[in-house]
């Protein structure tokens, strides 16, 4: 059994005064599980920023340990679906929201919450993909499912410098599809070409309120925006596109009409990574295994320690974190 560990824990006072502490823990003190993962590494999703500011009611049970995202090894397992020394990836099941999650040196879980991590990727691999990579392949999926294909159109990816994003982009470039990147930094511009982008939007053309409809522009979309700019892309969508909604980075309104999808036929498809079927989550992650190439993961990497994650947590949310931001531990 794993001796002290260093944890963040997020706390709140009586009067509802949020704080977040560097804090020693014990196996005793973690919430009920049949498998305990040594942590290895873990990543900055923007709800691990929002959780960690405050900015948004992500967490609902008091103190919690965020970080919604974990690789490691089995440690301890009363379940014969693991063994101590598997090698183990979770992401999302409320972990870091409801069941004390990832930025801690051991992780007491449920059995049935674990995929297995495929052999390719080591703890850090797996982290640099996380939920954001784990989302975009659910996304990239989806569109595969609803029978699109790249000879019939470009697609559009919002948020593009993001994780989800920038994993979108280099999924769906790797399969062929024309990519449009919508991004407020343009200055990113090379970053994202180099991830297979094959033209730049600035972020101004979608985000301000618009028209039902506009002129056809794509026939499949990733968004990981929401409000005014998912609006915008349904209005620009062709006949008969499909177009993904995973994320609320501008907001959770959705300021649009019946227009796309009663004169259009467009669809529109919700990706919940949180409570995905275990099915999909491993079909998500062995297609990951085959599509990302080792120095797509290096371009989107950026590597911190332990002590780096609330100062990242809080950057991710002010939109100053491009890529994706991974904790090796211990």
């Amino acid at each position: 059994m794993a001796e002290r560990f260093k944890a963040i824990l997020i706390s709140r006072d009586e009067a509802k005064k949020q704080s977040v502490d560097v804090v020693e823990m014990s196996p005793d003190e973690l919430m009920d599980g049949d498998v305990d993962v040594r942590v290895e590494a873990t990543t900055v999703n923007y709800k691990d920023g929002l959780a960690i500011t405050g900015k948004s009611p992500v967490v609902r049970r008091w103190p919690m340990i965020p970080g919604v995202d974990l690789a490691g090894t089995v440690e301890r397992s009363d379940n014969s679906l693991w063994k101590p020394g598997d090698k183990v990836i979770l992401n999302g099941w409320g972990v870091g929201e409801t069941h004390y999650g990832a930025y801690a040196g051991l992780a007491r879980l449920k059995s049935e919450w674990l995929v297995p991590r495929p052999e390719r990727f080591s703890a850090r691999d797996a982290m640099i993909i996380g939920t954001a990579g784990y989302t975009a392949m659910l996304s990239v999926l989806a569109l595969e499912k609803a029978g699109l294909s790249p000879k019939q159109g470009p697609v559009v990816v919002t948020g593009a410098s993001g994780g989800v994003g920038s994993f979108a982009i280099a999924l769906l470039a790797k399969r062929g599809w024309e990519v449009l990147a919508v991004t407020g930094r343009t200055a990113e511009a090379d970053y994202l070409k180099g991830l297979g982008a094959a033209e730049i939007v600035d972020r101004a053309e979608l985000s301000e309120p618009g028209n039902p409809l506009a002129k056809e522009r794509w026939i499949a979309a990733v968004d990981a925006v929401g409000s005014h700019t998912l609006a915008n892309v349904l209005a620009a969508t062709r006949y008969n596109g499909v177009v993904t909604s995973c994320g609320l980075a501008q907001g959770m309104d959705l300021p649009t009409s019946v227009a796309p999808f009663i004169l259009r036929g467009v669809t529109l498809v919700g990706i919940d990574s949180v409570m995905a079927s275990t099915e999909r989550r491993v079909e998500a992650w062995q297609r990951l295994a085959e599509d990302l190439d080792q120095q797509v993961l290096e371009s989107i990497a950026s590597d911190i320690g332990f002590d780096d994650l609330i100062p990242t947590a809080q950057a991710i949310v002010e939109g100053r974190i491009r890529g994706r931001a991974v904790a090796t531990i211990g």
